[in-house]
């Protein structure tokens, strides 16, 4: 997925009201959006690295909108909004051997009344988790707080085996260079037994690496999950 312009590099100063941010950007001060209103676990400290995409669009509140920030010499993708445009561009380019024979690509698929999965691929549900956190070198982790939906998501891909689908968990891991991948006990108790038991039953996990930069967010290689 490439960005329709370079984007603009700067210094986090703050993140406030969920939505907004401070980017000093050419030693002058822009208010960004902020698309991830999940806790940005570790990556909010004053001063670190950030990229902004600038809009033109009239009809816009913000200007900027924040895409990347760099934590520990990793940079970290946080924009959850693309987070479904990069797994749909490694679909239609065959990046995700999983899902490199598929034939038919269904984004927004409507399971039930109450429930929605990302893609539908032939007959395997893809429900993607956009993955930021990390505590430890070389490890991601999923969620970074207790997600209610990512485990009522979960269950219910349980449930689609009975109903002949092949349901899959892709953890998109916006976080360069990483290369282990592990649940958050310790954040997400319910999240975790619930992850083991899917597992069990045949819900299939996988989590996948992007490559990060100024001009795109593509994925680039799948990474071992650790630590079950």
């Amino acid at each position: 997925m490439k960005f329709t312009k370079t984007l603009l590099k700067g210094k986090l100063q703050r993140r406030y009201k969920r939505f907004f941010t401070d980017i000093e950007v050419n030693n002058k001060t822009v208010v960004a959006h902020c698309p991830n209103t999940g806790s940005m676990m570790g990556l909010l400290d004053q001063g670190n690295e950030a990229w902004i995409s600038e809009h033109n669009d009239p009809k816009r509140k913000l200007k900027f909108t924040l895409e990347m920030i760099k934590v520990k010499n990793r940079i970290i993708g946080v924009n959850t909004h693309r987070a479904n445009r990069i797994v749909q561009h490694a679909l239609e380019n065959k990046l995700i051997k999983e899902f490199n024979t598929i034939k038919n690509i269904r984004a927004e698929f409507k399971y039930s009344d109450d429930t929605r999965f990302d893609f539908l691929c032939d007959k395997k549900i893809l429900e993607v988790k956009n993955t930021t956190l990390i505590r430890e070198d070389d490890i991601a982790e999923f969620p970074d707080a207790v997600t209610t939906r990512g485990l009522k998501h979960i269950q219910k891909l349980k449930e689609s085996i009975r109903k002949g689908y092949k349901p899959f968990v892709l953890f998109l891991i916006q976080i360069q260079g990483v290369n282990n991948f592990r649940i958050a006990k310790d954040i997400d108790t319910a999240y975790h037994k619930e992850y083991l038991v899917a597992k069990k039953s045949g819900v299939k996990f996988l989590a996948y690496r992007c490559e990060l930069n100024s001009k795109e967010i593509k994925i680039e290689k799948k990474i071992k999950i650790i630590n079950e």
